[in-house]
């Protein structure tokens, strides 16, 4: 019975990532610059998202714009898109062989069967993670990399 119970937390954590991921495709947030003029007035944030941008204004006002072409987003972004589409698609995947694995259900009848339809849910999951955290990675390496620059150039 034991075992059950860690399928079961196994399963809801690894639906929780699936639904992060799905979280992170939709939100703008991939990359956030803040610039503020000189004074309060001009202060605006940007958010740039592998769908779209979007600069909020010191006022509140938000305005979104989603990308015109691929071509434009950098390469990281362009990677992300498709890393991500691709985790999103390889979690449904786990999701549907877990429960089809699952001790809770009768799809399969052998245990020892049971047992190999679980571990190929497993590894539905670290892929669908792992292709969930290149793109994470790249990005904020990329944002890493701009900001240790641009504190050089200001030196």
């Amino acid at each position: 019975m034991p075992t059950a119970g860690l399928e079961i937390l196994g399963v809801t954590l690894a639906v929780l990532g699936w639904i992060s991921a799905i979280v992170s495709c939709a939100l703008p947030m991939w990359r956030v610059s803040a610039f503020i003029g000189s004074s309060i007035v001009t202060a605006q944030t940007t958010w740039e998202g592998i769908w779209m941008n979007c600069v909020v204004q010191s006022t509140g006002q938000m305005q979104c714009k989603i990308h015109d072409s691929m071509l434009a987003l950098s390469a990281d972004l362009q990677a992300a898109r498709a890393l991500t589409i691709i985790s999103i698609v390889v979690g449904i995947v786990g999701v549907l062989v877990a429960i089809m694995g699952a001790k809770c259900t009768n799809c399969v009848d052998e245990e020892s069967a049971k047992a190999r339809v679980m571990i190929a849910a497993g590894a539905a999951f670290v892929v669908s993670a792992l292709t969930q955290l290149i793109p994470v990675s790249w990005s904020a390496h990329n944002m890493f990399i701009s900001i240790k620059i641009q504190a050089k150039l200001t030196q």
